[in-house]
């Protein structure tokens, strides 16, 4: 039973080793994805710029120092090169706003298309009604006016016919009747009414070509595998109520309003340029997936250097095994692992002893991520050095085990040997 969970528990170990391992191993091939598509995000804002074979090598540039500063940053002892490390973190901080700034274009584009396309047909219907309003405005001023002339022109020739008209000669006052007078303003009264009703006519044929756009205008926004068809029509009807409105109201001896200039349908359908204006409706979820993606990336890589890359080599772990048994003081510490003094004790400093050897075996263990620091005078094992040393331990025991034993052996010859000289003697 206790053989069996032994084996349990080495294999458990096994599995829990390999996964970390290849945890590890996977962070290398995810930096790299990271860093491409941050790159292709870079690539595509920068793109707009500049030509594309500039944008390239400039990408490729700003992803490889977000990458080789990441690990200069986590193994650089900022304390012992303030310098060193604050340049790296300008240069890492430089070039991931750099990244982020284009990257954030394609993602406003990406996250930003619908509310586009809504807001640029919000301005095209906003810019039409405008100018049918003030179509609505002119027409009904003109309308207003004939009216009013038609009105003042059956008033003077009723004003003739009773002789009453200011305009009428002296001796043609107040005799009532059909004269010459009246035929005169009658003559103009008709033309007027004629007017007004032609003016009516053209007016009711302008509001079904208004109508027709106005229904044209809703059907862009509700039919989108037509939509190129219908902005072509929407052109062509805006183009034939302009044209309209325009004779009518010159005909008129009126000024004709301004219309707004709408775009072609490639115009229309065309998204975004990257510029300043991208900030001024910032979008928050644009941004965090743009930085989001180089977060990431450091995290990463950082995390690739500041911990232990994986196994030692046999020789190291050797090395390291000897340097860290010329330590004499060990305790387990609050964390429950297992902690070393690296600065000599009083009674190693009177004796002067040289320590040279265990201070290389703690640095080299630092620098590879096996110790951790506690504070200045001690540091503590991290979860993968314990398997190390144990592989080490086991196989120095291994090792005595097997030369007990043929030291077993040897003695079991030899007092064989022994035995068979007496016998020979006793039979001699």
């Amino acid at each position: 039973m206790n053989r069996y969970f032994w084996s349990a528990g080495r294999l458990l170990n096994a599995l829990q080793s390999g996964f970390v391992s290849l945890l590890r191993l996977w962070s290398i091939p995810i930096v790299l994805m990271l860093s491409v598509a941050s790159g292709y995000t870079t690539y595509y804002g920068m793109s707009w710029f500049i030509t594309d074979w500039i944008a390239l090598i400039i990408t490729i540039a700003v992803q490889s120092i977000i990458v080789i500063c990441s690990l200069e940053v986590a193994t650089i002892h900022w304390k012992a090169n303030r310098s060193r490390f604050f340049m790296a973190c300008i240069a890492l901080l430089a070039s991931v706003c750099v990244s982020v700034s284009f990257s954030y274009f394609k993602f406003y584009e990406v996250s930003q298309t619908e509310t586009l396309r809504i807001k640029k047909l919000s301005t095209l219907q906003r810019g039409i009604d405008d100018y049918l309003d003030r179509i609505y405005v002119t027409k009904t001023e003109i309308l207003a006016e004939q009216r009013e002339a038609t009105t003042q022109a059956e008033r003077d020739t009723s004003l003739a016919y009773m002789g009453k008209h200011p305009d009428m000669a002296p001796g043609y006052k107040n005799m009532v009747g059909k004269g010459v007078f009246w035929k005169h303003f009658n003559t103009i009264s008709e033309n007027e009414k004629s007017r007004l009703a032609g003016l009516g006519t053209q007016f009711a044929a302008l509001d079904r070509s208004i109508g027709q756009l106005r229904q044209t205008i809703r059907l862009l926004d509700l039919d989108s595998s037509r939509r190129k068809e219908i902005y072509q029509v929407v052109l062509a009807e805006f183009s034939k109520v302009q044209k309209g409105f325009d004779e009518l109201v010159t005909s008129q001896g009126r000024r004709s309003v301004n219309a707004p200039i709408l775009p072609a349908y490639e115009k229309f359908v065309q998204t975004i340029n990257p510029s300043f204006s991208m900030w001024d409706g910032f979008s928050w979820f644009a941004f965090i997936c743009a930085a989001m993606v180089d977060f990431f990336t450091i995290i990463l890589s950082h995390r690739l250097e500041s911990n232990a890359p994986g196994a030692m080599t046999d020789s190291e772990q050797e090395l390291a095994y000897h340097c860290l048994r010329q330590f004499s003081e060990f305790r387990i510490n609050p964390n429950d692992e297992l902690e070393i003094a690296i600065e000599k004790n009083q009674i190693e400093k009177a004796r002067r002893y040289p320590d040279w050897m265990r201070l290389f075996g703690a640095a080299f263990l630092l620098n590879k991520g096996f110790l951790r620091r506690v504070n200045p005078r001690s540091v503590e094992f991290s979860p993968n050095l314990y398997s190390v040393i144990a592989k080490v331990m086991n196989d120095q025991a291994t090792r005595t085990d097997q030369h007990i034993e043929s030291d077993d052996r040897a003695d079991t010859r030899e007092n064989q040997s022994f035995d068979d000289i007496v016998k020979k003697m006793f039979r001699g």
